[in-house]
C-alpha cells in the first residue's frame, strides 16, 4: 500500500507557510550585511558576525528534527514546531532593524536565525511525510515556488517602498533607513500569517499510519522510541550512503551561496556604484539594487520550480541538478565582468536556476533513501552540509578578502562561483536510489488524500 496522491491545492496549502519563512529569510539575506555596515562593522568583521546563522542551524535543525519524529499532539508532530518558530521569528523581525548597536544586531541575528530554523526543518520533513515518491519532486518544487515568491517580495521591498511609496532609503549615520525598518515589520506579519494558514489547512499522518505504507511497514513508530543523545549518535553513524554523496554537493553549493549573500552588497556598491560610504545616497542606491537583484534570482527560481520536475522527468534529477549548478556558478563568477548594474539581471537568471535546483532536487533525491520514522532527524542532519560550509566561509572569507584579495570583495564572489561549478560536477557521483518513472505527472490526477490535508 502506498500513500494516497494529493491534489495540487493540498500540496499548495501544505507548502504555503514556506513563503512566510522565506520572506523572513530573504529580508535577512538582503539586508543584514547592510545593517551591520550601517552600525559600523568593517568588511572583514561581516563574515564573523554572520556566523550566527550557520551555527544556529547546525544545532537547532537536527535536534528539532529528532524530537519532531517522536512528537504527536492534537496539532500533529511537525506543525507545533513551525508554529512556535513563526511566533519567535516574527518578534525578532520586528526588533532587528531597530538595533541601536552592532552587538545588539548580531544578537538578534542569532535569535532570528534560530527561530527560522525551528520553522524550516519540519516543513522539509512534512513534504516527505505526506507525499508518495512519485510526487516528492513536485512537492519540493511547490515549496521552492513559495520560497521564490517570498524572497522576491522581501528582497525588493526596500527598493519598492522607496521608488513607489516614497519612503526614505537614507538615514543619519549609524541608523537603519526607514525603508528597511518597514520591510521588516511587514515581514513579521507575512511570516506568522502564512504559517497559520498551513497549520489550519493541513493535517498529518499519525506515526501508525506512516508505518502502514509500502516499504515503511515494519518500521518502528517514531513515538515508540525514547529520545536520547545516544540514539542520535547511533542514527548519525548509520547515515545513508546517498546522503553522504549529496553532502559533498551541498557543501560546495552552500559555500558559494554564503559568499554571495555576505559580499554582493559590498562588491556591487564598491565596484559598480563606486562608493564605500554607507551613509551616501549612491551606496544606498547600490544596496537597493542588490536587493532587486536578489529578488530577480528568487523570481527566476519560482518560475524554474515548475520547469525542473518536467525536465527531470525527461532526463534525471541528477542531470538537472548538475547542469543547474554549473550554469549558476558561471553566472555568479562572471559578475566580476559587469560594469552596468542593469546587466546583473542576466547573471541572476543563472543564479536563480541554480537556487531553484538547490532547494528542490537534493531533498527529492534524499527523501527516497531515508526511513520514514527518522525523516525529521536525517533532514536536520542534512542541514549540517549546508551550515558547515557557511561556518567555513565565515571563518576564512574575511581573511582571504583582507589579505589574499587586498580588500577586493568581488574576488570572494568569483571564488563562490568556482565552488558552485565544482558542486555541479560532483553530482555525477551521487546515486539516486528512488528515481520514479512518473516524476512529472500532474498532481491533480492523483487520488485525494483526505486523511492528510483539510
Amino acid at each position: 500500500m502506498e500513500k494516497p496522491r494529493l491534489t495540487f491545492w493540498q500540496i499548495w496549502n501544505m507548502s504555503f507557510g514556506f513563503m512566510g519563512i522565506q520572506f523572513g529569510f530573504g529580508l535577512q539575506n538582503a539586508n543584514v550585511s547592510r545593517i551591520f555596515e550601517t552600525l559600523g562593522a568593517s568588511i572583514d568583521q561581516i563574515p564573523i558576525l554572520w556566523i550566527a546563522a550557520p551555527l544556529t542551524g547546525l544545532l537547532v535543525q537536527p535536534i528539532i528534527g529528532y524530537f519532531s519524529d517522536r512528537t504527536w499532539t492534537r496539532l500533529g508532530r511537525r506543525r507545533p514546531y513551525f508554529l512556535f518558530g513563526a511566533v519567535a521569528s516574527s518578534l525578532a523581525l520586528i526588533v532587528m532593524p531597530y538595533s541601536p548597536y552592532l552587538w545588539v544586531a548580531a544578537g538578534m541575528l542569532w535569535i532570528l536565525d534560530a527561530s527560522i530554523n525551528i520553522s524550516m526543518e519540519p516543513f522539509r520533513a512534512l513534504v516527505a511525510d505526506n507525499l508518495p515518491s512519485s510526487q516528492r519532486t513536485r512537492g519540493f518544487a511547490v515549496q521552492t515556488f513559495f520560497i521564490g515568491v517570498g524572497s522576491v517580495v522581501a528582497s525588493a521591498m526596500p527598493y519598492l517602498l522607496t521608488n513607489i511609496a516614497g519612503v526614505a532609503n537614507t538615514a543619519p549615520a549609524g541608523e537603519v533607513p526607514p525603508s528597511v525598518k518597514i520591510s521588516f515589520l511587514c515581514g513579521a506579519l507575512v511570516f506568522i500569517g502564512t504559517i497559520l494558514w498551513t497549520v489550519y489547512r493541513t493535517k498529518e499522518y499519525s506515526p501508525e499510519e506512516l508505518a502502514s505504507y509500502s516499504h515503511e511497514a515494519g518500521e518502528s513508530s517514531e513515538t515508540d522510541e525514547k529520545a536520547s543523545f545516544a540514539g542520535m549518535l547511533a542514527d548519525l553513524k548509520a547515515m545513508p550512503k546517498t546522503m553522504i554523496q549529496l553532502a559533498v554537493v551541498q557543501f560546495f553549493s552552500w559555500f558559494a551561496l554564503f559568499a554571495m549573500w555576505i559580499y554582493t552588497t559590498s562588491a556591487v556598491t564598491s565596484h559598480i556604484f563606486g562608493t564605500t560610504d554607507t551613509s551616501s545616497a549612491q551606496y544606498n542606491q547600490g544596496a537597493d539594487w542588490v536587493g532587486l537583484c536578489f529578488a530577480a534570482y528568487n523570481g527566476i527560481s519560482a518560475l524554474a520550480a515548475f520547469a525542473l520536475p518536467w525536465l527531470a522527468e525527461r532526463t534525471s534529477r541528477k542531470f538537472v541538478h548538475g547542469l543547474s549548478l554549473v550554469i549558476g556558478g558561471l553566472s555568479l563568477g562572471s559578475i566580476a565582468l559587469i560594469q552596468d548594474p542593469s546587466m546583473l539581471m542576466l547573471n541572476m537568471v543563472g543564479v536563480g536556476l541554480a537556487w531553484a535546483s538547490i532547494l528542490c532536487m537534493p531533498y527529492a533525491i534524499l527523501a527516497g533513501s531515508l526511513p520514514s520514522n527518522k525523516m525529521g532527524f536525517y533532514m536536520g542532519v542534512f542541514n549540517f552540509f549546508i551550515v558547515l560550509p557557511q561556518i567555513l566561509a565565515a571563518g576564512i572569507l574575511g581573511f582571504f578578502t583582507r589579505w589574499a584579495f587586498d580588500g577586493n570583495t568581488m574576488m570572494a564572489i568569483v571564488l563562490g562561483g568556482g565552488s558552485m561549478v565544482f558542486a555541479g560536477l560532483m553530482v555525477s557521483l551521487v546515486k539516486d536510489e528512488d528515481e520514479p518513472n512518473t516524476l512529472g505527472e500532474d498532481v491533480d490526477k492523483g487520488v485525494s488524500g483526505q486523511a492528510v490535508a483539510a
